[in-house]
């Protein structure tokens, strides 16, 4: 199939590093975190240790500094062994580019270091019970009191919202008349009186992954974690939405990837009438079928990363990304799991777990069915 050019020397030596964490110091305690529903706080201050987190965050501010291949290389290894548990991108590569892009110094030299140490943990707070993608139907107010903030409201669906020392919260802040233009975002940090947590949401898939719902009760926050203008959340907001989205798209084509990499493994060991079950023909056309759609969407997405790289990535092009790397994900896995036979429907084959944790990749982020709006507006 067609070359990768993507990277230079220095990323695939970040990603034999990376590859080695997942083998080492993440798969093996990913069905333990799976029980839990979370993942140990270790496995996040590791990857704070070894430079794995916050990577494009400026040096001054505990980062390397790097360009965003470095997060794609993270992402791709993620999906590569099927680590779903870890909340890694969206803590590196959504919290803290806003509070970098938007934050003031103040709240960049508090908040950033120990981020990219992986002694602070962050969420986004935006999606509420009844709102779905609706980011202007958002219930949960802060009204001004002083020099603060009285936050109420309910957030659910929150990625690393269990383990969160801050999370990043949409919020009302002025009349509920003016849409878009009344949303702010604030720091919300987790010890403060009257935020709590709920449990581990049960999921269908995607056990490790730290899921949860917060509740704010008159909760009293300062203006100072203001991020950005006063009524500015909405575009802060849509500012990083074509990355954030190419994220799950790069995330759901290295999954596809991977899971075709063990069921090939899997039907040259395998037999089958005194044969391996990789000799039928039905399963080599198969198998030649989602290598072909696998290396048009990793051409595809290479092509998209490039032009993320030059700040030229168009908001329909990463709704593109998204939604048919996601879909594609499905097809894939839904083949495999067909090839794997019975064997495919038990838990202890990596296969299963894709097929439970992979659906979830259509629904965030903004449904597909979303994604395919936004690039019928261009038409």
């Amino acid at each position: 199939m067609i070359p990768r050019n993507l990277f230079e020397p220095e990323h695939e030596q970040f990603r034999a590093s990376v590859a080695r964490f997942m083998d080492e110091e993440v798969m093996p305690h990913h069905e333990a975190w799976e029980a839990q529903q979370y993942c140990d706080r270790s496995v996040w201050l590791k990857a704070g240790e070894l430079g794995m987190l916050c990577m494009t965050m400026p040096e001054a501010y505990g980062g390397l500094g790097a360009d965003r291949r470095y997060s794609m290389i993270m992402l791709e290894e993620i999906g590569r062994v099927g680590a779903t548990g870890l909340g890694f991108n969206l803590h590196s590569d959504i919290v803290a580019n806003y509070i970098n892009g938007y934050g003031t110094e103040a709240q960049k030299t508090r908040w950033l270091p120990p981020m990219a140490r992986g002694e602070v943990i962050s969420a986004i707070a935006m999606t509420e019970p009844g709102t779905g993608s609706d980011l202007q139907a958002i219930k949960t107010r802060a009204v001004e009191d002083g020099d603060d903030f009285i936050v109420n409201g309910s957030k659910i669906f929150i990625t690393n919202g269990y383990l969160c020392d801050l999370a990043v919260v949409a919020v009302k802040t002025g009349d509920e008349d003016e849409g878009a233009s009344s949303v702010s975002l604030l720091i919300v940090e987790a010890d403060r009186e009257g935020f709590t947590k709920g449990e581990p949401l049960k999921k269908m898939g995607m056990h490790a992954q730290d899921t949860c719902e917060l509740f704010f009760q008159d909760v009293r926050v300062p203006k100072s974690n203001l991020v950005g203008e006063l009524g500015g959340g909405f575009i802060v907001l849509m500012q990083e939405l074509a990355w954030e989205r190419l994220m799950i798209g790069i995330g759901a084509q290295a999954a596809a990837a991977g899971v075709l990499n063990y069921t090939i493994d899997y039907v040259k060991e395998r037999t089958a009438f005194n044969k391996p079950v990789f000799a039928f023909q039905n399963t080599r056309f198969k198998l030649a079928e989602l290598k072909t759609d696998i290396a048009i969407g990793q051409t595809y997405i290479d092509r998209c990363m490039e032009q993320q790289l030059d700040e030229a990535l168009g908001i329909d092009a990463a709704a593109a990304a998204k939604f048919w790397c996601s879909d594609m994900l499905s097809r894939v896995v839904d083949e495999c799991v067909q090839l794997h036979g019975g064997y495919g429907y038990m838990m202890e084959y990596p296969i299963a777990r894709a097929y439970i944790d992979q659906r979830a990749l259509r629904i965030y982020g903004g449904s597909n069915e979303i994604m395919k709006d936004l690039i019928a507006r261009g038409i």
